[in-house]
């Protein structure tokens, strides 16, 4: 199967997230600016959630404009990589009004956690419906932007638990840097 109406639609779904995650946030009370500082919690929740929505974008984009054929194994993994996105709206909002509880924190970060995991096994799938895409192969060979992502965050769930539940966020913020960070210096 041919990628440009998949990755369309992966586009939209991801603008559709977006939209509602900029819908959530509240209007400030009034027209000053302690209006605006005590909703501080939920813009930095939101631009945390469109900069993981523009990451995710960015790397699947990345991916699909090398890839030239994908199968069932590959859309079914996506959709559900995707179900598992859209629930980012719901927790952007859950951590804004719990910004120090724990458990909001963590279903923040095993949403990166099981996306990482799901990335992980849809490169493997890419890689079987594309074999002879020598770049798709190359680029999908040493995902350990991925394996870091996954780290990261459990040390910030334990970090968390213990100590200052908005870690969570923090390592979830730092781990999408390390998607970049992590091939430009080599190791990928």
């Amino acid at each position: 199967m041919e990628t440009e109406r998949f990755e369309a639609l992966i586009d939209a779904i991801l603008a559709i997230i977006i939209t509602i995650i900029v819908l959530e946030i509240p209007l400030a009370s009034n027209g000053s600016w302690q209006a605006l500082i005590d909703i501080k919690y939920e813009f930095i929740i939101y631009a945390i959630s469109f900069m993981i929505c523009f990451n995710f974008w960015n790397f699947n984009n990345n991916i699909f404009s090398i890839v030239n054929k994908i199968d069932p194994q590959v859309i079914w993994t996506m959709g559900l990589t995707l179900f598992i996105f859209s629930l980012l709206p719901y927790l952007t909002t859950f951590v804004a009004e719990n910004f120090y509880a724990f458990f909001p924190q963590l279903l923040y970060g095993l949403i990166f956690i099981i996306t990482a995991i799901l990335s992980l096994v849809n490169s493997k799938f890419l890689k079987e419906a594309d074999p002879g895409n020598v770049a798709l192969q190359v680029a999908l060979d040493k995902p350990y932007s991925l394996y870091f992502t996954i780290c990261l965050v459990l040390i910030g769930i334990v970090i968390g638990y213990f100590v200052y539940p908005p870690v969570i966020m923090l390592c979830c913020l730092i781990s999408m840097c390390g998607v970049w960070i992590i091939p430009k210096i080599g190791i990928n």
